[in-house]
C-alpha cells in the first residue's frame, strides 16, 4: 500500500477547551464542565495516544473494517467531548388508549406502571449517569454521554413493546418524539 492509501487508517479527535482526557492503557477518562465519565476501548483495535489536545487514534490492521472502527471510535470520542461540554436530551411521550399509564423513577431503575393495565410494573434500568425525569405525558432524559442516554431510551421502548397483539390498533407505549444537544430542565 502507498503511504496516501496508510493515511486513511489514521485519524485525529481535536479536544474543545474546557475539556481534559487522559489515557490510561486502554482507559480514556474525560473531565468537562458538565463533569466526568470514561470509556474502555479494551475491545475496539485502534491504538490511542494523547498530544496537544488532540487524541490520535490508529487502527492496528489495514481492512476495509478496520477503516470503519477508527471512524466509530472518532465519533465515541468526539461525541463525549460534545456531551461534557452542552449534554444532550431525549424526550419520550407516554401514549394510551384506556389505561393510563405512570412512569416513575425508583433509585437507577424506572417503573412503568398500569400499561395495558397490567398489576405488576415493568421495569428497567438507567444506564450511566442519565437523569430521567417524568413529566405527566412526557419523559426527560437528559445527560453527558450520548450512548447511555440512547439506551436508557431504548429499553424504555422496549418494556413497553406490545406483543400478541396488532400493533396498528394497540398503539400503547413510551416512544422518543425529541432528540436534541443541551440540557433541560
Amino acid at each position: 500500500m502507498s503511504t496516501e492509501q496508510l493515511s486513511k487508517f489514521e485519524d485525529q479527535v481535536d479536544i474543545p477547551e474546557g475539556v481534559t482526557v487522559t489515557l490510561k492503557k486502554h482507559m480514556l477518562s474525560f473531565v468537562g464542565p458538565l463533569g466526568k465519565t470514561h470509556k474502555s476501548f479494551r475491545s475496539i483495535p485502534v491504538k490511542i495516544t494523547i498530544t496537544d489536545n488532540k487524541v490520535m487514534l490508529k487502527t492496528i490492521y489495514t481492512k476495509k473494517r478496520d477503516y470503519a472502527i477508527l471512524h466509530t471510535a472518532r465519533s465515541i470520542i468526539r461525541n463525549i467531548c460534545e456531551g461534557l461540554i452542552v449534554g444532550y436530551t431525549i424526550k419520550m411521550k407516554v401514549v394510551y388508549a384506556h389505561f393510563p399509564i405512570t412512569v416513575k423513577v425508583d433509585g437507577k431503575k424506572i417503573l412503568i406502571e398500569n400499561f395495558q393495565g397490567e398489576r405488576a410494573p415493568r421495569s428497567t434500568h438507567i444506564v450511566g449517569n442519565t437523569k430521567v425525569v417524568p413529566k405527566g405525558e412526557d419523559v426527560i432524559l437528559t445527560g453527558e454521554v450520548w450512548t447511555d442516554i440512547t439506551q436508557t431510551a431504548a429499553n424504555i421502548e422496549l418494556r413497553t413493546k406490545v406483543k400478541n397483539k396488532d400493533h396498528r390498533v394497540f398503539l400503547d407505549g413510551i416512544y422518543v418524539f425529541e432528540k436534541k444537544k443541551g440540557l433541560e430542565k
